[in-house]
């Protein structure tokens, strides 16, 4: 199974069963990794990690504190995740397993809006 990558205008499918998603907070300038995996269709949030903590960014009940990054292991499930990608914030990292991380723009351009991020069962693969 492949995961799609949208805009409004785009789609692209990336042959991976497991990615990370890095960002750096907007306001506190804090880094946060989440840790997805695919399981029966859908999206599986297996850890997130976070370098540090401020406004919005609590590490949940039960979070441990390693080399200064809070951990913790949620494992919700999803449908999809919607991004907003903003011209006035750094894009988010996409990393998949075995790969240097690398800005999602170089998969698939920000629009300026809202990305989709969903398990694509039909949609043809392009390895990235």
């Amino acid at each position: 199974m492949a995961i799609c990558l949208s805009t409004a205008a785009a789609t692209v499918a990336v042959a991976v069963h497991a990615f990370t998603l890095g960002w750096t907070h907007s306001i506190e300038k804090v880094r946060w990794e989440e840790d997805w995996r695919v399981a029966d269709g859908q999206l599986v949030l297996e850890a997130v990690r976070v370098r540090g903590h401020g406004a919005g960014m609590e590490p949940a009940q039960g979070a441990i504190l390693r080399d200064g990054t809070w951990e913790w292991h949620p494992r919700t499930v999803h449908t999809e995740l919607r991004l907003t990608r903003s011209e006035h914030t750094a894009d988010y990292d996409w990393c998949a397993p075995d790969r240097a991380c690398v800005p999602m723009s170089s998969i698939l351009p920000s629009d300026g809006g809202v990305s989709r991020v969903a398990p694509c069962a039909d949609a043809p693969s392009l390895q990235r």
